[in-house]
């Protein structure tokens, strides 16, 4: 738990009481992590485990800012994308990035902002095409959670969202741990409750490139998702409300293939979103032992297998990344990104489920404790 007075150093120095080291495996340095934000202290946490897989979390945002994982030669990669100080990931220019966040209140999109709650229309802030993305402008992932434990091998991080957080009723106290397994695996458990009648979708956003290139596109990663049906988005990328089978477009990747190969912009769907920005309905009817999605790299041999409890997973190809002025700006590495250069694996409810109450529910009830379960596990084949 955070003391009275501690500062960041001092609550992330090493468990065994020796100084706390200067750089991580994967290039990070403490200091440029260690700083106030909104009063509140922020740092950086690093977990590794016995097979020398390292993860290191930011509490700004509950952000996932490197994973290092051996490759096929057992070479060190670093797979997923970001910044290399908490100065970017904080700057108003770089809202709307959200790598690696833990996000809420809700995550995706809630149509005009608009749904109810008990017969009243609740109006939240429209910002994306005229919708709520993401819990809002000041979601959660711009919020400082608390760094309630850590050890070695897991961090637990807390969040209090008060009733009228960007127009959301209710006081939600949610808590996101992270826990590095020995197989390799990060373990994502986010839990929530509530005071009043509310929403609540969590994800991590994270960014993943197995390539270990991220100066390139990462097309070429071959994709699996356990899906029969999905939701068509339109222009907005807000869902129509339809559900459609994935057989016969390029929304079908039952059988495993390089998601360059069904980048058809000839199609509806995939022009709407510039590519993939869809939420697949997931055949794993909320099993988490059941692979959900998987990505693969034929570069470096790196598997990502994803499990979750949720019945949806959006999945973004980086569509927007290195296009715009985004090209220009220097991310983790001091390397710039190209159109498309990661891939996101987002376990969720379905986007603007509030609006389609046919769809699984995403109401919390103050009788009621939310649980979402994700898992990212990595192997090599």
């Amino acid at each position: 738990m955070w003391g009275a007075g501690a500062t960041v150093a001092i609550a992330l120095a090493s468990c065994d009481g020796s100084p706390k080291e200067q750089l991580t495996l994967s290039g990070l340095e403490f200091a440029k992590f260690d700083t106030v934000i909104n009063e509140q202290p922020v740092g950086l946490i690093k977990m590794t485990n016995k097979q020398g897989m390292e993860v290191c979390v930011t509490n700004f945002g509950g952000r996932v800012v490197s994973i290092m994982v051996p490759d096929r030669d057992g070479k060190m990669t670093d797979v997923v994308l970001g910044y290399d100080n908490i100065q970017q990931y904080a700057d108003a220019e770089n809202f709307g990035s959200d790598f690696g966040a833990s996000i809420g209140r809700y995550a995706n999109r809630i149509k005009n902002g608009q749904f109810k709650v008990n017969d009243s229309i609740i109006q939240l802030p429209q910002n994306n095409f005229g919708h709520c993305l993401h819990g809002g402008p000041t979601g959660w992932q711009y919020q400082v959670y608390k760094i309630e434990s850590y050890d070695a091998q897991s961090v637990k991080l807390s969040l209090v969202s008060p009733d009228g957080d960007n127009h959301f009723p209710g006081e939600v106290k949610a808590t996101v741990t992270y826990t590095l397994t020995d197989d390799n695996a990060l373990d994502i458990k986010m839990e929530a409750e509530t005071d009043q009648t509310t929403i609540v979708n969590m994800t991590n956003h994270s960014y993943f490139n197995l390539n270990g290139d991220p100066t390139q596109p990462a097309m070429d990663m071959v994709m699996y998702i356990n899906a029969d049906k999905f939701t068509p988005a339109d222009s907005t990328f807000m869902p129509t409300g339809e559900v459609r089978d994935v057989t016969g477009t390029p929304m079908d990747f039952r059988t495993p293939h390089a998601i360059q190969d069904s980048l058809r912009m000839d199609d509806e769907q995939v022009r709407f979103g510039n590519g993939f920005d869809h939420n697949w309905i997931l055949n794993t009817n909320g099993d988490d032992t059941q692979v959900a999605a998987s990505l693969y790299s034929e570069k470096t041999g790196i598997l990502l297998e994803a499990f979750t409890n949720e019945p949806g997973m959006q999945v973004y190809s980086g569509n927007f990344q290195g296009i715009d002025g985004e090209q220009d700006k220097v991310r983790k590495g001091g390397v710039k990104y190209p159109q498309r250069p990661s891939v996101c694996l987002e376990s969720q409810k379905y986007p603007d489920s509030p609006n389609h109450p046919e769809w699984p529910s995403p109401y919390l009830q103050p009788s009621e404790k939310y649980y979402s379960h994700l898992v990212f596990k990595f192997s090599v084949k």
